[in-house]
């Protein structure tokens, strides 16, 4: 199975969702472009690459409005310097076994309807906490996403989130913390330059209750709006994303998903060059 970036520029359907969207006019690149640079070079403080097509990826997602980009470098800036310990200098290599080993986290070859990216994270059965724990998992979402905002079109379609709960039991339950589901939930809803337009909660036992619990309170009202909870019901994940472009996993008409991580790994390390320049950004060093 061949994963590969998709790095050109967007087609006409996604510049065509890029106006009307996100205000993407050759006026507001330009003056959007201008006034991020000038954001960046009075603060000394942060240190983050500023060509063009950079500085598109804080801008699309904030629909050209400089200072909110400037906001979200912050946030990002904030997030990497607050969980150090977690992703600083993180390259695929430090998560190999996990990736390689587990099928916990994958990525749809093919992109939905909406022409979204769309991440399959199995965190049921499939995932087993004692050789995978939660800070590794947020590790390899962590360099999915370096990869996935290089993506011009997913930078304007966006990504949808399936999480599968097949199979959940007390061991998995145990494997989640309130420490776990606050970092989570502080990367995708705060320091993400990414937008993310649904997660969708499938197969989930009725035991899931206890993990929805500990999420709830750190939830806020616009994740809320694109959280979508479907149980065994295919049908009502499929209100969202059609049959036609799901596998048969999730009742859809495409083949059952036959590969994994391990298939995509090798898209990791062929940008390594890019995911290095990523763990450069942030604050400066203290001299």
């Amino acid at each position: 199975m061949s994963f590969d970036l998709q790095l050109q520029p967007p087609g006409p359907e996604a510049q065509a969702v890029a106006l009307k969207e996100l205000r993407e006019t050759e006026e507001n690149v330009k003056e959007g472009i201008a006034a991020l640079k000038k954001y960046l070079e009075e603060d000394k403080t942060l240190y983050f690459k500023t060509d063009d097509d950079f500085l598109l990826i804080f801008l699309r997602p904030c629909k050209y409005y400089p200072k909110s980009a400037y906001e979200l470098m912050k946030r990002v800036a904030d997030f990497k310097e607050k969980n150090a310990n977690i992703f600083d200098n993180l390259m695929p290599e430090d998560e190999k076994t996990a990736i390689l080993n587990t099928r916990m986290v994958n990525v749809l070859t093919n992109r939905d309807h909406k022409g979204r990216r769309v991440l399959m994270l199995n965190i049921g059965k499939t995932w087993d906490p004692s050789q995978i724990s939660t800070d590794q998992m947020l590790r390899v979402l962590y360099l999915i996403h370096d990869l996935a905002i290089l993506e011009p079109e997913t930078q304007i379609f966006g990504a949808v989130v399936i999480m599968d709960f097949d199979g959940l039991a007390m061991k998995q339950v145990m494997g989640f913390t309130p420490s776990f589901s606050m970092k989570l939930l502080g990367f995708i809803q705060e320091s993400m330059p990414l937008r993310l337009k649904e997660v969708h909660i499938v197969k989930q036992p009725f035991i899931f209750n206890m993990v929805w619990q500990m999420f709830k309170p750190f939830v806020k009202e616009k994740l809320k709006k694109r959280l979508f909870f479907h149980g065994s019901k295919m049908s009502s994940l499929h209100a969202h994303i059609p049959p036609s472009h799901l596998p048969k996993d999730y009742g859809g008409d495409l083949p059952t998903i036959n590969y994994g991580s391990a298939d995509w790994y090798p898209t990791l390390v062929k940008y390594e060059d890019k995911i290095r320049e990523w763990n450069t950004y942030g604050y400066r060093k203290k001299q």
